[in-house]
């Protein structure tokens, strides 16, 4: 085997060094679970709370009043603004605003939910790779002890194993809350889709009796 600097690197370090960065990884992990479980559950209880009572208030015909009883920072209140905001430019015109308003609010609710999935998806080959470098040291000590018999290679390969273990156990919780979370996005923005198309019903019903005057 050729004598270089990286093949040395190796074979002196083995895999130590990569269960500390999964650890510091499942660390990351979680402060994103944590934050991202937080936001998107308060908006997902609110809507399911507020949510029959402004479709009563829709069928009543009074979008103003449903904007007023909404809280700034909630979703179904930026829906509301942006369409009763632009309530003259026609259907097809809401429609669109209603498209990218809820585009842009699914964005806001996914930010940092790619570092969930991409953990999940590759913790455990970083976990392997810690393996095979900590194989790589085993032989590698084998090689400089000669005499001292297989213990040498077996206690290092049972520790190696040990980086794969701890890749899977970042990567599961990774992806049982990413798909938990993208469930919990999806159900919201439907409810905000429901929402906002009833609002344009109203609004378009307002106008029609307007101009029937």
């Amino acid at each position: 085997m050729p004598n270089l600097p990286f093949i040395q690197l190796l074979t002196s370090t083995g895999g130590s060094w990569v269960i500390y960065l999964l650890f510091g990884l499942s660390v990351l992990a979680f402060a994103v679970i944590i934050e991202r479980s937080i936001l998107i559950d308060r908006h997902a209880r609110y809507q399911t709370n507020v949510l029959p009572s402004l479709l009563e208030k829709l069928d009543e015909g009074s979008p103003q009043a449903v904007l007023k009883s909404l809280r700034p920072d909630s979703i179904p209140y930026r829906v509301a603004k942006e369409l009763t905001d632009y309530a003259s430019k026609g259907h097809l015109s809401l429609e669109r605003h209603l498209e990218a308003r809820l585009s842009l609010e699914k964005r806001t609710l996914e930010k940092r939910m790619v570092i969930l999935g991409t953990l999940g998806n590759n913790a455990p080959f970083i976990g392997l790779l810690g393996t095979v470098l900590g194989v790589i040291r085993a032989f590698h000590d084998l090689g400089v002890s000669a005499g001292q018999g297989p213990e040498v290679v077996m206690q290092g390969i049972s520790e190696a194993l040990v980086a794969t273990a701890v890749g899977i156990l970042v990567a599961l919780p990774c992806v049982a809350f990413y798909n938990y979370l993208q469930r919990r996005i999806k159900d919201t923005m439907v409810d905000a889709d429901r929402f906002g198309k009833q609002l344009i019903a109203t609004l378009e019903t307002g106008d029609t009796a307007k101009g029937g005057r």
